[in-house]
């Protein structure tokens, strides 16, 4: 009997399978950080599916989605909405931006300036806004995902460390195999393309079965070695000669949990530290900043947390 957690990534998988193919692996990251309540990067070339993955989802989740195109003029007003005065009224009143969405997707989050970026920091963090002084709460299971283009990209700037660090995973989207391309050529080479993929009615997540699955997330036991073996992680990692910032306490965390949701997936109620290496890469390697001589060598942060984990203690207990 499948479990809420699997019955969860197993109707999203179904659903989203019908529009979007070969993209198993993303959509299974996708449903830890729904589950989570955690916000995902992606990265990877454009034109592989991410606006459509986001209607897709938006559409089960009963949700409003809203997509933010980024450029490199864009203020922190286009994301969070501004105050207009309402002369009948005789009051401001909010004209909200669209952050106040369930599902935002923020394409390209890269060609946007730092200050734009800022913007996002107190949503995803708090979930709420601070507009003039007052605040303002967004949807409950607000979720944001943001593409981001690759650094070597014309007119991109490096997300800050504080953003990188409030996304739970990030996902590296690569073009398909010849199989799966041929697939996607077999369903949308028609007018219209992709966007006919998005006009599909989607069938709505079971009701109440996200709050099941988090539920049993909370039950799923953690020994007391799998705490320390995630933190001797972040300890080495900030020891690290390559990287002149390591993983902090935020992104130890969402190991953790993310190694709970991925131990609940695979049907069990405890985790291992195969759960943990599972998941770490797309956890860690966004939160690893390397020092200027490893940018310059092109290391890899994946590799890095290779190396590093290959260096600690497994637990067995």
């Amino acid at each position: 009997m499948s479990t809420a957690v699997q019955q969860l990534e197993q109707e999203i998988q179904q659903q989203l399978g019908t529009v979007l193919f070969g993209m198993e692996k993303m959509i299974h990251g996708l449903c830890i950080a729904l589950i989570a309540q955690g916000h995902v990067l992606l990265e990877g070339p454009p034109g592989l599916g991410k606006t459509l993955l986001a209607k897709s989802l938006a559409k089960m989740l009963r949700g409003e989605f809203k997509r933010i195109q980024c450029t490199a003029d864009m203020m922190p007003s286009d994301l969070t909405g501004i105050h207009i005065y309402d002369d009948k009224n005789a009051e401001f009143k909010l004209l909200p931006g669209p952050l106040f969405s369930d599902v935002v997707l923020v394409d390209e989050i890269n060609r946007t300036g730092p200050k734009t970026q800022s913007a996002l920091l107190q949503a995803m963090e708090e979930g709420d806004i601070t507009l003039d002084r007052k605040s303002y709460t967004l949807p409950e299971n607000f979720f944001l995902m943001a593409s981001q283009n690759p650094f070597d990209f014309e007119g991109v700037y490096p997300l800050p460390e504080s953003q990188l660090d409030r996304f739970l995973l990030r996902l590296q989207l690569g073009y398909p195999v010849v199989d799966t391309e041929m697939e996607v050529l077999r369903h949308y080479d028609k007018p219209g393309g992709g966007h006919v993929g998005s006009e599909k009615s989607f069938t709505p997540l079971s009701e109440g079965l996200l709050e099941k699955a988090k539920i049993q997330v909370n039950a799923v036991h953690v020994s007391d070695g799998l705490y320390r073996y995630v933190a001797e992680i972040a300890k080495a990692s900030r020891s690290e000669p390559r990287l002149s910032l390591g993983l902090s306490t935020r992104g130890a965390l969402a190991l953790m949990l993310c190694a709970r949701i991925e131990a609940a997936s695979l049907g069990r109620d405890y985790v291992v530290p195969d759960d943990v290496k599972t998941i770490a890469p797309e956890i860690t390697a966004h939160r690893f900043v390397l020092t200027p001589e490893a940018t310059l060598e092109d290391t890899d942060c994946v590799q890095i947390y290779q190396d590093i984990v290959s260096r600690i203690n497994v637990p067995r207990d």
